[in-house]
């Protein structure tokens, strides 16, 4: 039988329970107890994408097993999944656990072959935007940010919950955004597209303190600095202190000193890009974009999370019927089933006919 990932056994189990055999880290173990006063085990199984809460009561074959699971190990789980009976939550009939090796745990760290290689050409996609920016001071920047971090950000996730909500999760949002915002510039030349690319960079950069996991998990542990400050201020602590550290570069500083704009125009404008791609102040942001960088980010980040949204909505929403699936929260209604693509040749557009002049009129000869 082969291994399927969280995310496919949701997908797959349906009323009449399976045999299925997944790979996953357990990411939490809690002792219940039930109304009765019965005790029970909560497991939270995850893996690169989703997340599994199976409930083992003290009648199944699996309580005493249970009392010897430690949080943080890996497993083989194996056994029979179907839906719950309240029509969203997998029951396991009978499984058993087997403690994953090494190399198999590093396997489920990166995730599927297809992820991990969509992260790797994602992450390459942002090391060479980064190269190409013509700006010495923002490309300095960000390769400064790149060479210390990096390894920080390829574990960050891009939200806790919503959207980009797993290992890895930043890079892929932060990519894709620096590739619309590409493409955006083209069509406003208004835009800076240095300026745009580098704030899409280091917009979310304080989550790598908010949003990261541990380097050897799924586990996203909360801290007292990410509470106190959010991401957004502390993305604004990196720049600047990254951005003190290239100018003590005597050589760089007076190579920089006739640029124009001057240099710490560019450092504030790149501020004002991560203070306000909340884009209100009553979403976080201590001040609204006031620049066309700073609303073209807002608008970019926005869409690129709603069509994570959807995305991920339409591989785990409950079908309610042909074309509508179940509400996928913060989505405001229910999802439908997007339009496919017209397969086939486009009808030529027809040369609009030249009508001729009344009354024998011709233009050329009343011009002369």
């Amino acid at each position: 039988m082969e291994a399927v990932s969280i995310r496919e056994l949701k997908q797959q189990a349906g009323a009449v329970s399976q045999p299925y055999r997944f790979h996953a880290q357990l990411d939490r173990i809690l002792t219940k107890t039930t109304k009765t006063g019965n005790p029970f085990y909560e497991l939270t199984f995850a893996d690169a994408e989703e997340t599994l809460l199976l409930r083992v009561w003290n009648n199944s074959s699996m309580f005493a097993t249970c009392g010897q699971l430690r949080s943080g190990q890996f497993f083989e789980v194996t056994g029979e999944f179907g839906i719950g009976g309240d029509g969203r939550s997998i029951d396991a009939k009978t499984w058993t656990a087997r403690s994953l090796g090494e190399d198999e745990a590093a396997q489920v760290l990166g995730g599927s072959p297809e992820l991990r290689e969509k992260q790797r050409a994602d992450y390459a996609y942002i090391e060479t935007a980064a190269e190409s920016l013509a700006d010495p001071r923002l490309r300095a920047l960000s390769l400064a940010f790149l060479d210390r971090y990096g390894k920080r950000l390829r574990r960050t996730a891009g939200a806790r919950d919503y959207h980009h909500a797993r290992r890895g999760g930043l890079v892929e949002h932060t990519a894709q955004m620096m590739r619309s915002a590409v493409q955006i510039c083209v069509a406003y030349p208004i835009l800076n597209r240095d300026l745009l690319v580098t704030g899409i960079l280091f917009h979310d950069v304080g989550k790598l303190w908010e949003n990261a996991y541990q380097e050897n998990g799924f586990s996203m542990p909360y801290t007292e600095m990410s509470e106190l400050l959010s991401h957004i201020p502390l993305g604004m602590e990196v720049v600047n202190k990254l951005w003190r550290e290239i100018h003590e570069d005597a050589e760089s500083v007076k190579a920089w000193e006739d640029l124009e704009p001057d240099s710490e125009r560019v450092r504030l404008h790149l501020l004002h890009l991560i203070a306000s791609h909340h884009g209100e102040l009553e979403f976080g942001s201590p001040v609204v974009p006031k620049t066309p960088e700073a609303q073209a980010l807002h608008y970019i980040d926005n869409l690129d999370a709603k069509m994570e949204m959807f995305e991920r909505g339409y591989q785990v929403a409950g079908e309610l019927g042909k074309h509508v699936y179940d509400r996928v929260r913060p989505l405001p209604g229910r999802l439908i089933s997007p339009l496919p693509a017209f397969v086939g040749s486009a009808a030529p557009v027809p040369e609009p006919e030249k009508e001729e002049p009344e009354d024998g009129f011709c233009e050329e000869e009343e011009l002369a």
